[in-house]
């Protein structure tokens, strides 16, 4: 069980997921964030959730960032996601220290702002950057201590909703740094390309493309060894949010089974013991893999570090996968109601799938944890 979350936790998260249900449909039709559900993420204050409490934050720990994500990915995945790209980002980037103090600086006024950030780091020929190469994106020396960055990015969740970006790129000497850009700074625009997306609609994650955009010296993170707590805030963001999915599939499955009476039956589907069985297969499902992501993400709190890195992969690779076999298994016992807009389950199920395009992948998640109990080092 997770500790109890501080009442100002609680508040914060709460306006976060009110907003979230009052634009998640509207997103979901324009196929993107629009400007009155970007506004309401801003003012929710979830954008300080994961700053440190010294920089003026709401501090969150891992463990508490996991049931937050819970919350909101049950409201909706799409708008959870934006806010869970920010927020990975802050806490990954502050708990590692893995960013020069200038960006770490305008990270923080970021956030106590409500700007939203992203990492852009995907591709078109790059692929998953999870498996290395160097990308196509390039940031060159403008010849006065700046650089200019030029490339297009993929998979920008939240691409117009976005104040900042860190933008991975190559730099002439064949190395990946990490730039932070505004996204309103001259030479740099959005594609659409989301467009008729077969999940997640509502993120808006189009294409983002850099034309000679000038970036200060200071903003540039210069290459260096990856700090465990990027996979540790990512991969928890990730199975969190697509866990609330499942668990929005199973609220939605219970409620129509206690509603629906066809007059064969006399009496609501909830009677019949395959229902029954069904809800409660997804029930506990859900439930071992939520116990699951909250005891590493507590293992993590209490000794961040590689050692905690194996137990948060497998809870990745188990949520999202749970969250795939509840949406199915609930659209199979809800019937054809489950195509039709009167239930929210189509698009949860299509939302859910989605999670196992997120790195990283089932096998190297399951290969990462059986090493360390193994003793041995994994390999791919």
């Amino acid at each position: 069980m997770t500790r109890t979350l501080s009442p100002t936790l609680q508040d914060v998260i709460g306006r976060a997921v009110r907003a979230i249900r009052e634009h998640a449909d509207e997103c979901e039709a324009a196929q993107d964030v629009t400007p009155q559900a970007a506004s309401a993420l801003r003012a929710s204050g979830y954008t300080r959730l994961s700053l440190p409490e010294e920089r003026g934050g709401l501090g969150s720990g891992l463990e508490e960032y996991a049931a937050a994500g819970l919350r909101l990915g049950e409201a909706n995945a799409a708008l959870a996601l934006v806010l869970a790209m920010h927020t990975h980002v802050v806490g990954s980037a502050f708990q590692g220290r893995t960013l020069p103090e200038p960006m770490l600086a305008a990270l923080a006024r970021a956030s106590l702002e409500g700007q939203l950030v992203n990492a852009l780091a995907s591709e078109p020929e790059l692929g998953s950057p999870s498996r290395g190469g160097l990308p196509r994106t390039a940031a060159t020396p403008d010849g006065s201590g700046g650089w200019l960055l030029t490339g297009r990015k993929t998979w920008a969740t939240g691409a117009r909703a976005l104040g900042l970006a860190v933008v991975s790129a190559a730099t002439p000497e064949g190395t990946v740094a990490r730039l932070l850009v505004p996204m309103d700074a001259p030479g740099v625009r959005v594609e659409e390309t989301w467009a008729g997306s077969l999940a997640l609609r509502g993120t808006g994650s189009h294409d983002v493309v850099f034309e000679n955009v000038t970036v200060p010296g200071d903003h540039l993170a210069p290459p260096g060894a990856p700090h465990p707590s990027g996979s540790a805030w990512f991969w928890t963001a990730i199975a969190a949010t697509y866990l609330g999915v499942g668990f929005a599939a199973l609220d939605a499955l219970a409620e129509y089974a206690r509603a629906r009476v066809p007059t064969a039956l006399g009496a609501p589907i909830a009677t019949l013991p395959r229902v029954q069985e069904n809800v409660g297969r997804i029930a506990t499902d859900l439930g071992a893999a939520r116990a699951l992501l909250l005891e590493a993400t507590r293992a993590w709190d209490a000794r961040p570090g590689e050692d905690a890195v194996p137990g948060l992969a497998a809870a990745k690779a188990h949520a999202t996968n749970a969250a795939v076999s509840a949406t199915d298994l609930a659209v199979r016992v809800a019937g054809g109601a489950a195509l039709t807009p009167a239930l929210p389950l189509s698009r949860l199920l299509r939302d859910a799938r989605a999670g196992l395009t997120h790195p990283p992948a089932d096998e190297v998640s399951y290969a990462s944890l059986g090493a360390a109990l193994l003793g041995v080092e994994a390999r791919r």
